[in-house]
């Protein structure tokens, strides 16, 4: 029974390390590159999510469970478990290792990522489809709600801030965990590579508010009036 419950939690450690890089990794970087077009203005940022709303709907929402939401839910919930048996050796030792100090990291900014997404995923997509209203999640609805509350910019820097941290730790971790780096030369290049990818990853997401921020002066363009059939 026991051997049989090593093995569950091994292969679920596993998957959820695998999860945290492919799909909702890979998802979150995009999400943040895709989100940089709001520095291009209306025009630029309303066009990506014209191109998604362009999907038909059915097949959209099907993408989101499975691809995004599924994996998401399992590397959020089964992460809590994790943090909640982890035992953290960075308060508990005189040797405060940075590895520990990462460890402990990790845990506390799931935990805040837990609640965040909570938040931002109710607030935009949930928010979006309840109302069936895109214009909920495009620029000047995002610039209203960050210039008229200035709490939420705070809580949406630090949420871009554990996230990216979250990232590019878990890089660090996934490529100990299967194997990828096992020298201790490597992980250090690694771990390198995961500090440069966390700034990174930061920069590019703040850039993104700023856009949201700065707004856009230009007109918005007037809808095309239909064409009024006359007889002579």
């Amino acid at each position: 029974m026991a051997l049989a419950l090593n093995r569950e939690n091994y292969i679920l450690h596993k998957v959820h390390s695998l999860t945290g890089i492919i799909p909702v990794g890979y998802y979150m970087v995009q999400h943040l590159a895709l989100n940089t077009f709001s520095l291009g203005g209306r025009e630029k940022f309303d066009g990506v999510i014209n191109f998604f709303e362009g999907i038909p709907k059915h097949m959209l929402l099907t993408l989101e469970v499975f691809a995004i939401w599924i994996p998401l839910a399992f590397h959020a919930i089964y992460g809590l478990f994790i943090a909640n048996r982890g035992q953290q050796n960075y308060f508990s030792t005189k040797y405060k290792w940075s590895q520990n100090l990462m460890y402990s990291s990790q845990r506390w900014s799931g935990i805040f990522i837990f609640f965040f997404l909570c938040y931002h995923v109710t607030t935009t997509t949930g928010r979006k489809y309840f109302n069936n209203d895109a214009e909920l999640i495009k620029f000047d609805a995002w610039h209203e709600l960050l210039t008229s509350q200035p709490v939420i910019v705070v809580v949406y820097a630090l949420g871009v801030l554990t996230a990216s941290y979250h990232l590019a730790y878990g890089i660090w971790n996934f490529c100990i965990r299967w194997g990828i780096t096992i020298s201790d030369s490597a992980q250090v290049r690694i771990q390198k590579f995961a500090a440069a990818a966390f700034v990174g990853l930061t920069l590019m997401g703040w850039l993104a508010l700023f856009g949201f921020i700065k707004g856009d002066k230009t007109p918005v363009a007037a809808k095309e009036a239909p064409a009024v059939e006359t007889q002579i």
